[in-house]
């Protein structure tokens, strides 16, 4: 099926055009965009994990959802800004320019036909910054269009009990976190006999500077790792995966229903 995770019910695609026009409370609606990436997730990993896990997480976060909270998802948008992978191959990436322009006309196409709540739900790491810039354009543009450009893991979860302190701070790419979740979506699709423990080399020591705090350097990711690897992925397991899936799912359930009832601030 071509909803993947999502539920049909829940899948904006397979609406007709009259269920649309005659939806009920149409601007509380909530729309969701999905935008993962296909890029390198080192030797054990497919190309698809961020796309992978953003569906996961939304598909369950819209299982457990109240019936009476009115959410849908759009299909995902696989292909994302993702040249920092740009020298190993698979790797697919979009400019920031058609990236954004792609959010732009979604989201256009969506005002036209009534709605008013949109979230930009991305899954990558090399694109938030475009996801911001979308939100805040295309909210100027149609002020009563409300746009949230959320983080699929910034959500309250348990992550941090499951990982070690080095994973956490280092291990940001195909390592211990995206490998168990995939080990609960994709079982079938990881191959933990090519899993490797490997993270960043060559960073500055007893530096503010760092590759994602609030003092940033830019970097691409064969400057840092051999195999694409960012984090040990050695050590994921199913179990830690499921337990991490449900507790991002439930952020997201949380996270929807707020979005439900948001009213935007005005003077």
């Amino acid at each position: 099926m071509i909803n993947n995770f999502i539920p049909s019910q829940r899948f904006f695609p397979y609406l007709t055009w009259t269920d649309i026009e005659e939806m009920p409370d149409k601007e509380n609606v909530v729309i969701i965009q999905p935008v993962g990436a296909i890029e390198q997730h080192g030797p054990h990993l497919p190309i698809i994990v961020d796309a992978a896990i953003g569906l996961g997480v939304l598909g369950k976060a819209l299982e457990k959802l109240d019936a009476n909270v009115p959410a849908y998802a759009l299909p995902s948008l696989y292909y994302g800004k993702s040249n920092e992978h740009f020298h190993f191959p698979g790797t697919i990436t979009l400019s920031a320019q058609t990236l954004l322009a792609v959010l732009m006309e979604m989201g256009e196409s969506l005002y036209r036909s009534g709605f008013r709540k949109l979230v930009l739900m991305n899954s990558h790491g090399g694109q938030p910054q475009i996801m911001e810039i979308a939100a805040r354009d295309i909210h100027q543009k149609y002020g009563d269009f409300l746009v949230f450009p959320l983080f699929t893991w910034r959500v309250p979860n348990i992550a941090s009990e499951l990982l070690t302190e080095k994973e956490l701070e280092y291990g940001i790419h195909a390592g211990d976190a995206e490998t168990s979740i995939m080990l609960s979506l994709l079982p079938e699709q990881v191959k933990m006999d090519r899993a490797v423990k490997e993270y960043p080399s060559g960073l500055p020591e007893d530096s503010l500077l760092s590759m994602e705090g609030k003092l940033p350097f830019a970097w691409l990711t064969n400057e840092l790792t051999q195999t694409g690897v960012m984090g040990d992925a050695t050590v994921a397991t199913k179990e830690k995966g499921d337990r991490i899936l449900e507790s991002v799912s439930d952020g997201w359930v949380t996270v929807i229903k707020d979005i439900y009832k948001f009213r935007q601030p005005n003077v």
